[in-house]
């Protein structure tokens, strides 16, 4: 096992081939452009490293989504931390490995969508707010969120998540859509890094085939018209 350092809101640690990314700024977990670059420079470690990645929050907290400092700055702030945050939740969804999140307990908006954009989603059996709650906010979805929540989301959901910004206990979020499963809270950490290991262990090739097979159409659409869809995007009521 190495690890790096850390003072940082995000580490990375290789385990026995997973390449281990815990996200703990010791609040919220916001997504500042600090985690986005560190995600980043994670998933570059592990095409070097490792065989899979896991994706960790803090105790009872992946993300609370995108940082309101920045969110709240004026218009040019805001699209640029949620591009970047697409292009982020894109190289994810089309990372050639496979990834795994551990939802550790609550996962709102950008939380909800570094969820989605995961290949399997664990999460915690205790007290969770799980959805996207843009709509609640007065922000419109950017279209790589409404991408991702058409993909991986329940159609019986898909209105009352994306537009309706309904938020889901963990039960909840499973038939939803936003979770594979409910393991006990201390058992999320474990659970994910043993299915990154098992999922790992697959022809790398073929993982990665099959897995851009079903996800590159829609990522290109994204990133072909990301810088547009930003010029266009309501921000945030503060």
């Amino acid at each position: 096992m190495s690890e790096t350092s850390s003072s940082e809101p995000v580490t990375c640690t290789i385990d026995d081939g997973v390449a281990v990314m815990r996200i703990d700024d010791g609040k919220v977990n916001v997504v500042s452009h600090r985690v986005i670059e560190l995600l980043h420079a994670g998933l570059d470690r592990a095409l070097a490293e490792a065989t899979a990645v896991a994706i960790i929050g803090r105790p009872g907290k992946l993300s609370a989504g995108f940082d309101l400092v920045e969110m709240t700055a004026g218009a040019a702030h805001a699209q640029a931390l949620v591009g970047a945050g697409g292009r982020l939740l894109m190289r994810i969804y089309g990372h050639p490995q496979a990834v795994v999140v551990g939802v550790t307990g609550h996962a709102i908006a950008a939380g909800a969508l570094l969820t989605l954009s995961c290949d399997t989603r664990i999460g915690s059996d205790g007290p969770a707010k799980i959805g996207l709650n843009e709509t609640a906010i007065g922000m419109g979805l950017p279209q790589y969120a409404v991408e991702l929540a058409q993909a991986r989301l329940s159609a019986a959901h898909l209105i009352r998540s994306a537009v309706q910004a309904e938020m889901y206990d963990s039960a909840g979020a499973v038939a939803a859509g936003y979770l594979d499963r409910l393991v006990p809270a201390a058992d999320v950490e474990r659970e994910a890094i043993a299915e990154a290991r098992r999922l790992g262990a697959f022809s790398a090739r073929a993982y990665t085939h099959t897995k851009l097979a079903l996800h590159q159409a829609m990522i290109d659409r994204v990133l072909d018209r990301l810088d547009e869809d930003m010029a266009a995007m309501t921000t945030p009521r503060v």
